[in-house]
Parts: C-alpha cells; structure tokens; sequence
C-alpha cells in the first residue's frame, strides 16, 4: 500500500505546487527524497538498518546519474527533440554513469563530494530556457499519467533492488523516477522548454537528497530505523530551506517586470 500510494501522492503534491507556483517550484520541491526516501525505507524495513545505510552510502555518488539525467534531457529538449528521443538519451547515460558509480568503494565522504560535485556543476551545463509566459495547464490526463506511473516504477524498482545487494540497490534506488515522470508529462503536455526548466530546478531541490542520503548512511546503523530515518528528513528539510534561502523555486522575474518560473 504504501508502494502505490506514497509516491503518486507525492507526485499529486508536486505537481498541484507546479500549476500554482509555476515549474521552477515544482522542479524545486521534487529535489526533496520524495522517492528515495520511501524506496530506501522500504529497503531498510524489509531488509534492516545496516542494508538501509549500505544502500544509501552506494546511492550518494549515483546522484551524478540522476544529475546527467536531467541535463541530457534538458538538453535534447531545448534541441528541439521529443520525449521519446530525449528519454532514451537520458536513460543511457544514467545507465553508463551507474555502471561506473557501482564499482566505488562505499565511502561516504567520497560518495557525498561526487554527489555535490554534481550538483554544483549540473545547472551550469543547463542554458536557461525562454519559457512562454503563458503555460499550457496541466491537463487531468497528465496527473493520471504522473500517479498511475509513479506507482508503477516504484513497485518495479524496489522490486528489482532489493535482491541485488546494496551494492545496485544503492544506485537503482536513485534511478530517475521523479525525473523521468515529470520531465516526459511536462514535455509532452507543455512543451521541452517547461520540461528544462523543471529539471533544472530538480537539480538544484537535489541538494536535500544528497543531504538526506548521507544522514540516512551515517546514523540509520547506530540510531535504528525510526530515529535514523527522522534525523535524515530534519538533514533534507535543512538542505531544502537553505535552497530556498539561497533562491532555488522562487519564480524568476523577466525584464518587463512579470515574473515566470
């Protein structure tokens, strides 16, 4: 139940903040471990602490993927290519730079400086698009897609994790779900540039992930499941206001004085 429910609601939250406030606050808000966090808890509840932490120690330096994701996609977008062109694209990039992530050593330090390398780097090899003033709305149709899919990859992927160790478990935790589902709808129903603009700011929200991943890591072993699971939401939600401090999700104002996401 909670595989079919928390992460479309999820979803429902996210994308009811992007009819309201705009993409760039939509795309901020899904940074948070909004599936991460339910699919490493699932882990961690089905399989223990100790597999929990490994599993978010072997996640941290797959945000790079998550990362490559999202400007790959922004990219072929903005070039101008559909989503089905700019899905495989992405997709084949996360899977080479999983590949790779999967033989590190599990060292958190390490993992937590590629996932921040990544981060900081990622917006900057993103151009920041024109989006029309005028939005196209989301469509009933577009939320259907977002939860029915968001279900539906949660299922597949914890259940493809959980008996391939923590060493892929780790990376096919940060598999690109939220991405994938928000950035295709969004492409598909309002257009590649939205699409950019919303992953950007994915990239940016991300920071509260990797934040999250590292606390979860650290203290899920000494403190158990509950207590080490709270103190790596307070670590995310920290992350987050200091995003949001820094200006991350706020709507960007153009020239004329209108403001846009």
């Amino acid at each position: 139940m909670l595989k079919l429910v928390l992460v479309p609601a999820t979803l429902l939250v996210v994308s009811w903040v992007g009819i309201r406030f705009g993409p760039r606050a939509s795309g901020w808000l899904a940074g948070l471990p909004v599936m991460a966090g339910p699919i490493l808890f699932l882990l961690a509840l089905e399989r223990g602490p100790a597999f929990g932490a490994a599993s978010a120690t072997a996640s941290l330096p797959a945000l790079a993927g998550t990362v490559a994701f999202n400007t790959v996609y922004s990219r072929l977008a903005l070039a101008g290519r559909g989503p089905a062109t700019a899905l495989t694209g992405a997709v084949v990039v996360w899977v080479a730079i999983a590949f790779l992530v999967s033989g590190l050593p599990h060292f958190v330090p390490l993992g937590l400086a590629i996932a921040l390398g990544a981060l900081f780097l990622g917006p900057h090899a993103i151009p920041k698009p024109d989006v029309p003033l005028s939005v196209p709305p989301l469509t009933a149709g577009a939320l259907a897609f977002r939860m029915i899919a968001g279900a539906a990859l949660t299922v597949a992927v914890t259940g493809i994790a959980a008996p391939l160790g923590p060493a892929w478990s780790g990376p096919m935790t940060l598999f690109p779900v939220v991405s994938a589902i928000l950035g295709v709808s969004s492409h598909l129903w309002q257009g590649g540039a939205v699409a950019a603009v919303l992953l950007r700011a994915l990239i940016i929200g991300m920071v509260s992930l990797a934040a999250f991943l590292a606390a979860a890591a650290l203290l899920l072993e000494p403190l158990g499941l509950a207590w080490g699971f709270l103190a790596a939401i307070a670590a995310a939600l920290a992350a987050q206001a200091a995003t949001w401090y820094a200006g991350a999700g706020r709507p960007a104002a153009r020239s004329d004085g209108r403001s846009v996401s």
